[in-house]
C-alpha cells in the first residue's frame, strides 16, 4: 500500500519502533476502512513489544508522552502521543473462551499472523506494516473486501462460539458496510444463540446504536429475523411480523418500522429518534382490534409502545435521557392535526409534546409516513401545523406554570393555605390561560383563583 495512504504520525511511530527493533502494525477497522476509502478515527497497533517495551520505546523520545495501562493483563497500553490516542496490543493467541465473551488465557506469540488468527472476520484480520506500507493478510481479507462479503476467520461455529458478540457485529458489518454475510457464516450464527444471550446487556446496546446509525438498519435486523436472533434480543419488535395494517398502509407492522428506522438513518437524525422510529409500533401487537367493518384497528397503540419501549430501553441500560426523550417521541406521535384547530388547541399540543421536541417530535412523523407507504412523504406534509405552532409562539409563550403572572407565593399571600389545593388551583389557572392568554394578569388570576377556592372550599 503506498505510503501516501498512510498517516504520517503512524509512519513515524512505525520508526520509532523500526529503530528499536520491533515491528508494529495498523491493524483491524482501521485497515479494512483505509482499504475501503473509508474515514476512520480509531487506530489500533499491534507489535511484537511487550507493554513495558512499548513504554519505553515512546520514553525514549523525549516528548511528552502518557502510556496508559488499559488492559495490560492482556498486553495493552493506550499511549497518547502528539495529541492522538492510540491502543497498542503485544501479538497474542487466546485459548479456550469461559463465558461466551473472554478468553480463559492470552498467550503472547511471535508473529502478526498468529495473532490475526484470533479475529473475528477476514476483512478486519489484515495488517498494515509500518512505516513501509506492506499488508499482511493471510485469510484473504483484501478479496472479501473487494467482494464486499463478510466471512469468519476459519471455522464460523468456532469464532461465534468463543464470543457472542460477534455475531452481532456480522448483522451490524452487514447494514453498515453494505456486505452479505457469507453463507456458512450465516448458517452459524442460528447455532451461537445461547452463546449470544451471554452478552452484556450495555454491548447489545452499544451494537444497537451502531445499527440504527448505520446507512440501512434493516438490513441487520431482516438478518436478525432470519437466524434466530431477533426473537431473542428484541422479542417485542420480533412480534410485529405478520400483524397487518389495512387502509394506507402497505406493509405489516415490522416491515413499517423497519423502512421508518432506515428514513430516520438516511436523514441521518439523533439516535432517539431512530429508536421511537424502530419502536414506536411495538404496541400494536396487544391493541389490534377487527372491527365490525373487518377493518384492524389500534386504539391508544401508542401509550402500549410507549410503556414497551420504555421496558426495552431500560433492559439495555439506557441513559435515563435517552429512554425518557425516545418514550416521550412515541407517546406523543399520534397527534392529527386540521385546519380547524383553535389556538388553544394549538396550545395545548405544544404544551403536550414539549417546545423542544417539536422538531424532533415532526422528525419522527417524516419516518412514520415513510413507513406506511415506503415512498418519500411530502416536505410540506406538516408546514399547515408548523406554521400555527410559530404564528401562536409569537403571540407568546404561556404555556407552563412558570409563565403564570401569579406562583404559589402569590396565592398564599392573598390567604390560601399551603397545600395540595395550590397546586391544583394552579393547573386549572393554566388551563385558563392555554384558552385564552389575555387572562394572564396577576388581577385576573387572583380573582379567578379566589372563585376557584370557594369551589373547593
Amino acid at each position: 500500500m503506498s505510503n501516501r495512504l498512510v498517516h504520517p504520525l503512524l509512519q513515524e511511530i512505525g520508526s520509532l519502533f523500526a529503530r528499536s527493533g520491533k515491528q508494529v502494525f495498523l491493524v483491524g477497522g482501521a485497515v479494512r476502512d483505509m482499504l475501503l476509502r473509508r474515514p476512520f478515527s480509531d487506530w489500533d497497533l499491534a507489535t511484537d513489544a511487550r507493554p513495558e517495551e512499548v513504554d519505553g520505546i515512546f520514553r525514549r523520545t523525549g516528548r511528552r508522552v502518557n502510556v496508559i495501562p488499559t488492559g495490560i493483563k492482556h498486553g495493552t497500553v493506550t499511549v497518547i502521543y502528539r495529541g492522538a490516542s492510540i491502543e497498542i496490543t503485544t501479538f497474542r493467541t487466546e485459548s479456550v473462551y469461559r463465558d461466551g465473551r473472554h478468553p480463559q488465557e492470552v498467550r503472547f506469540s511471535a508473529s502478526v499472523e498468529e495473532d490475526l488468527s484470533r479475529r473475528d472476520f477476514t476483512m478486519n484480520a489484515i495488517a498494515l506494516e509500518l512505516p513501509g506500507g506492506r499488508l499482511v493478510d493471510p485469510f484473504g481479507g483484501e478479496a472479501d473486501i473487494g467482494n464486499r462479503v463478510i466471512r469468519c476467520v476459519g471455522k464460523p461455529a468456532e469464532r461465534f462460539s468463543e464470543d457472542g458478540l460477534r455475531v452481532l457485529r456480522a448483522v451490524r458489518f452487514a447494514a453498515q458496510l453494505g456486505f452479505e454475510v457469507e453463507t456458512a457464516s450465516l448458517s452459524a450464527i442460528g447455532e451461537a444463540l445461547d452463546t449470544v444471550a451471554k452478552v452484556s446487556a450495555e454491548r447489545i446496546r452499544d451494537e444497537l446504536d451502531k445499527i440504527v446509525s448505520s446507512p440501512k438498519p434493516s438490513t441487520a435486523f431482516l438478518l436478525m429475523e432470519k437466524t434466530g436472533l431477533l426473537p431473542l434480543i428484541l422479542p417485542e419488535l420480533a412480534l410485529c411480523r405478520g400483524i397487518e395494517q389495512k387502509g394506507c398502509h402497505r406493509f405489516d407492522v415490522l416491515d413499517h418500522s423497519l423502512l421508518a428506522c432506515d428514513y430516520a438513518a438516511r436523514k441521518k437524525y439523533p439516535r432517539e429518534i431512530a429508536l421511537a422510529a424502530l419502536f414506536h409500533d411495538t404496541g400494536k401487537v396487544k391493541t389490534r382490534k377487527r372491527g365490525e367493518d373487518g377493518v384492524w384497528t389500534f386504539y391508544r397503540h401508542e401509550g402500549e409502545s410507549a410503556s414497551l419501549t420504555r421496558d426495552i430501553l431500560f433492559r439495555l441500560r439506557y441513559p435515563n435521557a435517552v429512554i425518557e426523550k425516545t418514550v416521550h417521541l412515541i407517546e406523543e406521535h399520534m397527534f392529527h392535526y386540521t385546519e380547524d384547530w383553535t389556538d388553544a388547541a394549538v396550545r395545548r399540543f405544544i404544551v403536550r409534546a414539549g417546545e423542544a421536541h417539536l422538531q424532533d417530535l415532526y422528525a419522527l412523523r417524516f419516518c412514520d409516513a415513510f413507513g406506511t407507504a415506503g415512498v418519500e412523504p411530502s416536505p410540506e406534509m406538516l408546514l399547515p401545523l408548523a406554521h400555527r405552532v410559530e404564528e401562536v409562539l409569537r403571540k407568546g409563550r404561556s404555556l407552563s406554570l412558570k409563565d403564570l403572572a401569579v406562583s404559589g407565593k402569590d396565592l398564599i399571600a392573598a390567604g390560601m393555605k399551603p397545600g395540595r389545593e395550590i397546586g391544583i388551583i394552579l393547573n386549572e389557572l393554566l388551563e385558563t390561560v392555554l384558552d385564552d392568554p389575555e387572562q394572564n394578569t396577576q388581577d385576573k388570576l387572583l380573582e379567578i383563583a379566589g372563585n376557584l377556592r370557594k369551589r373547593y372550599g
